[in-house]
């Protein structure tokens, strides 16, 4: 069983880096374990924490501010959003967001590809989303994954995507800004009863490895090849969650 979820998190970590939705592997590989929906979602979160750290320092020259926001800015928001939905995991049921998540991924991915291959090209760099839209994105987006997290990497790459960054730079800024707002939320549940040390450890041991390997790709794969790959995942994360939820 300790080797599904060693497995869980290698393929986590390389679809984290990528492009999101690493949650959606590691959360079933852990109820499978016997962990508790809730008890999943918390260790998931814990484990993920390092991959994600290690991922963003490897991708660390391709990060960028967005939509006219300076990247500190980005920062601050995802510190904040992600303790305010940390504190409402720990009090309330996740049972609401869990209905919603198909939904958000969906129109991620929808937005994404839009974003990619149908919109009409204006002036070179030209952003599409204002400071005060890509503020309120980014903010709601790390509550989303201070509580839940499952599709905010899909989710934040929509939104960086369509404030004008290129899905390379997009990629490596989601990496580093899914940390951050991870981070707050990792505080708050290193005390939580429902973590689970064992399995948490050897998630994020197969999370770190396949984080970077991700984080390689993501310097080396063409930038149209991986759109391509963001939409696949995300269509794939669609369907498997309309079938299947969490």
């Amino acid at each position: 069983m300790l080797l599904l979820v060693f497995l869980a998190g290698l393929w986590a970590g390389v679809q984290n880096a990528l492009a999101g939705g690493g949650s959606f592997v590691t959360l079933p590989a852990l109820i499978v374990s016997g962990m508790s929906p809730l008890a999943a979602n918390i260790t998931s979160t814990v484990a993920l924490f390092p991959a994600q750290i290690t991922s963003g320092y490897a991708g660390r020259k391709l990060v960028s501010g967005a939509g006219g926001l300076p990247f500190w800015a980005l920062f601050v928001l995802s510190i904040a959003g992600g303790a305010a939905g940390g504190l409402l995991l720990l009090h309330t049921s996740p049972a609401v967001f869990a209905r919603l998540v198909p939904w958000l991924v969906l129109f991620a991915t929808a937005l994404f590809t839009w974003g990619s291959f149908f919109r009409k090209p204006g002036a070179a760099g030209a952003v599409h989303l204002g400071p005060v839209a890509t503020a309120v994105a980014q903010f709601l987006i790390a509550v989303y994954g201070g509580y839940f997290g499952g599709g905010i990497g899909i989710l934040m790459l929509a939104a960086l995507t369509m404030a004008g960054l290129a899905a390379r730079n997009a990629g490596a800024t989601k990496n580093v800004l899914a940390g951050v707002m991870n981070a707050s939320a990792v505080v708050l549940f290193l005390t939580s009863p429902d973590l689970h040390w064992l399995q948490c450890g050897v998630l994020a041991a197969g999370a770190v490895i396949g984080g970077l390997l991700g984080a390689w790709a993501l310097y080396r794969v063409n930038e149209k090849a991986l759109r391509v790959a963001i939409v696949c995942i995300g269509i794939a994360l669609t369907v498997g969650l309309f079938l299947k939820p969490i």
